[in-house]
């Protein structure tokens, strides 16, 4: 309890201060601790009262209302007087995300020195240019607003945003050369006018051009590769193997136990990230190499991540990055997971174990599992089984877990980016608060969702846009991130008795 307490609040402090340092200036440690209020409670609770006694439901509920609430005053406490935000989502969130672009960490240092820039202004000749840029059929411009290093170019849609976008774009180009990277957002709500935003390229000055020549470090993507392939054989040899440290002292190649999970897992990991990492250079994106993050406890490692560095163009390269991911990593998972399955062992079942217990593990506590479960076992699985877990389908339902996590549709995980590029920003901002609500109810039901909650609660629930943010998805790919949600919703949510009795009986 007090490992996952301690990585709760670091994972906390680097969202709080990545999210609104640059917005407040109330201290982060400050906004860290009304955050992390809640779980302080109730660990302690926990830990005075043992898990048998369960708080009060003052203490449940109470930090839970109060802390957001007091955090959400002190953000607006202290950004009294700080530059306002371009809009709401806009290029100019400070939002962490695992494939963080280059543009929004330029925004992010631009925002920081805001106090000490002059606001972006044109003389009138330049300002003649940009209106010209606007061809009245396609954009009719009505308001050109100047803010600190961004212009917000207002106006009515008078085509289809695919067509206004690369027409004005073009001519921005034609009359300003690479000065400006143009975004085109959505209105702030759903009466109001998509509008046009300019801020300076990043790429133009000789420190980004540096940055670019060392963007892939093929040294880097394979050390990280490299220990945590030791760090997840010692976790799949002690931890998975169920190998003591006397034993292993006493006869190293024991670690061999341990190869068949940190090679499924790490191929199943490796797998997601290359599924982002290609399509990201499909459309000619420009990304780092996947880094693994090795750690000497838990699972042997945090997964893995890639870093976009550069803007992303429209809802459709969105999509296509944020599902490749997922789809890629199911596509390992499930012969891996089958085939442990297939040589995993039926036990009696134990109520009282969680969701990470692998010795005696409930297929039931997720569609998806039971129906592999039966497919792979067949008549040897029972309504009052359980499955000890061979080390590979540890790593395949570890896997699920993986899938399910990042197919939340909330914020910068890569469901939030499904949401996002068939909804649109405002949309998909409501879809993630609903989803956190519905988490935490589920975490209230079973526990094991609670650090799940806690995380989600704490995530922003805006997406970093697309250059045209507007454009819409085309009919198959709705129907793809549906299906994926849907595939989500497999993964996490307890098999109904219907299909419980029709596929083991009972």
């Amino acid at each position: 309890m007090i490992f996952w307490l301690i990585l709760l609040g670091l994972i906390t402090y680097f969202i709080v201060g990545r999210s609104v340092a640059g917005i407040t200036r109330t201290p982060v440690w400050l906004l860290w601790l009304v955050l992390m209020t809640p779980a302080l409670i109730w660990t302690g609770w926990t830990l005075i009262y043992g898990e048998n006694t369960p708080p009060p439901r003052v203490l449940i509920w109470g930090p839970f209302l109060i802390c957001p609430l007091l955090y959400w005053l002190l953000v607006r406490l202290g950004s009294q007087g700080m530059p306002r935000r371009c809009a709401r989502g806009s290029a100019f969130s400070a939002t962490p995300r695992r494939h963080r672009s280059q543009a929004a960490q330029q925004q992010d240092r631009s925002r920081t020195s805001a106090r000490q820039q002059p606001t972006l202004k044109f003389d009138r000749t330049s300002e003649t240019q940009l209106k010209d840029c606007f061809p009245w059929s396609v954009y009719y411009l009505t308001d050109i607003e100047y803010r600190t290093q961004v212009v917000v170019c207002r106006g009515r849609l008078r085509a289809t945003p695919e067509l206004a976008y690369q027409t004005i774009r073009s001519n921005i180009e034609a009359q300003f050369g690479d000065r400006f990277l143009v975004l085109f957002q959505e209105g702030w709500n759903s009466q109001s006018q998509p509008f046009f935003t300019l801020f300076p390229n990043p790429q133009v000055n000789s420190t980004a051009k540096k940055q670019a020549e060392k963007l892939t470090r093929p040294g880097l993507a394979l050390g990280l590769l490299a220990a945590t392939g030791v760090t997840t054989t010692f976790i799949g040899t002690l931890g998975i193997a169920g190998v003591s440290t006397e034993e292993l002292l006493a006869d190293p190649k024991l670690l061999l136990l341990g190869m068949p999970y940190a090679l499924a897992l790490m191929l199943i990991l490796g797998i997601h990230e290359l599924g982002h990492y290609l399509t990201a250079r499909h459309y000619d994106i420009r990304t780092t190499l996947p880094y693994f993050i090795p750690v000497p406890f838990f699972l042997g490692t945090f997964g893995a991540f890639i870093q976009i560095r550069s803007p992303i163009p429209n809802r459709k390269t969105v999509f296509d990055v944020g599902i490749a991911g997922p789809l890629a990593g199911l596509v390992a998972t499930l012969p891996l997971l089958l085939w442990g399955l297939a040589h995993s062992q039926v036990v009696p079942d134990n109520p009282d174990v969680s969701l990470l217990s692998f010795t005696a593990l409930d297929p039931k506590g997720s569609t998806l599992l039971v129906l592999l479960s039966k497919l792979a076992l067949g008549s040897a699985l029972k309504p009052d089984s359980a499955i000890s877990l061979h080390p590979v389908a540890v790593a395949g339902y570890l896997g699920l877990v993986v899938t399910a996590l990042n197919l939340m549709p909330v914020g910068q995980l890569d469901g939030g980016h499904v949401v996002h590029a068939i909804f649109g920003q405002r949309t998909a901002a409501l879809i993630g608060h609903v989803t956190r609500f519905l988490v935490l109810i589920l975490a209230m039901i079973k526990r094991e969702f609670l650090f799940w909650a806690i995380a989600l609660l704490f995530m922003p629930v805006y997406d970093e846009p697309a250059l045209n943010d507007v454009s819409e998805l085309d009919n198959w790919r709705d129907l793809a991130g549906l299906l994926a949600l849907s595939l989500l919703l497999m993964i996490i949510l307890p098999a109904p008795r219907a299909i419980t009795q029709l596929l083991l009986g009972g």
